[in-house]
């Protein structure tokens, strides 16, 4: 009797056995088959690629101050703490390497059969003044701009932390304000000289026979040769991104998310680092690289021979309207004998 007893025992437990395996198995196959964030053993390379950005929690208003974690940082901190510094220092030291190089081979440009005495108005006071007001700024801007790429490494170590603090807070201050004056004189730039640059004819030859730059033939050209339009464009299409990407960077989250904004300072960064390189070359011509160049932006005037050897068709336009080449006023105020 007791060993039946025990019999219907082993089988009643059997069966209870059955009953709960067949009831636990669909409620287990109803839970997703997932990495389970709240669990106590999951791996951080399982949990970054189960949510790309962790949340925690906050009472402030901004709910973009929750994020613990975004992956995509990574990459955004690796540009700038390593891509970008590269990119800035092989654009603006190869630019001034090849720029010294050009000066050992190929020298000033000069003014073939020298100075005739006689000058032409190149650019008036409102012309030369915005000019000057966007140079500065963008000089200042280029100085400051780059203090954050470069700073860290070149500047903290000679200046030390807290000078180097006071002059990054100034400097930043300079950059936020300046970049309005610098935006305005884009746009007047924009609009002063939009006439002369569009393409024209003459500009593929211009840069097929190196702009007289290269060998000793000046080819024929306008009031802005090739090399002066794409100068122009550089200045327009680069100052615009720059102001746009720069205003979104100082006027955060209203019009991208945090992926936008990581785009936007990698664009800045990048453009004004090519920015700096391209005005480096610009600087160059306008002063050591070529005679007579930089009287045009400084004094407003250029010597007849010097526009007759680059702007030849521009100096028959002004002949044409009228406004022929003028003596220095020394010279005309000699009195004939």
């Amino acid at each position: 009797m007791q060993t039946l007893l025990n019999l219907c025992r082993c089988v009643l437990a059997g069966f209870a056995l059955f009953a709960l395996a067949l009831v636990v198995t669909p409620v287990c196959a109803q839970q997703p088959n997932s990495v389970n964030p709240t669990a106590d053993a999951v791996k951080e390379d399982q949990l970054l690629q189960q949510m790309r950005i962790i949340n925690g929690r906050g009472t402030i208003p901004d709910v973009k101050s929750y994020n613990i974690e975004q992956p995509a940082g990574r990459d955004w901190r690796r540009y700038q703490e390593v891509v970008l510094p590269w990119v800035g220092a092989i654009a603006i030291l190869g630019m001034l390497v090849l720029l010294v190089l050009f000066y050992l081979i190929r020298g000033m440009v000069r003014i073939e059969g020298g100075r005739s005495g006689r000058t032409l108005v190149r650019f008036n006071a409102f012309e030369r003044f915005v000019h000057w007001m966007t140079a500065t700024c963008f000089i200042i801007l280029g100085i400051t701009g780059l203090n954050i790429t470069f700073g860290k490494r070149l500047l903290l170590p000679l200046m030390g932390p807290q000078a180097f603090t006071n002059w990054s807070q100034w400097a930043k201050y300079a950059h936020d304000f300046l970049s309005f004056a610098f935006a305005l004189g884009v746009a007047l730039i924009f609009l002063m000289w939009i006439a002369g640059n569009l393409p024209a004819k003459g500009d593929l030859t211009w840069l097929k026979e190196g702009g007289g730059m290269v060998g000793r033939r000046h080819p024929s050209a306008g009031r802005f040769n090739f090399g002066q339009k794409a100068i122009y464009w550089i200045v327009v299409l680069g100052g615009a991104a720059m102001a746009v990407t720069g205003y979104i960077m100082m006027f955060p989250f209203y019009v991208t998310d945090i992926a936008g904004m990581q785009t936007v300072t990698m664009i800045h960064g990048t453009v004004a680092a090519l920015f700096v390189a391209i005005m480096i070359a610009h600087i160059y011509i306008g002063t050591i690289g070529m005679e007579g160049a930089f009287e045009a932006m400084g004094t407003g005037t250029v010597d007849l021979n010097w526009a007759k050897l680059h702007h030849d068709r521009w100096v028959e336009q002004e002949v044409a309207k009228g406004r022929g080449a003028t003596p220095p006023p020394e010279a005309a105020a000699t009195p004939a004998e």
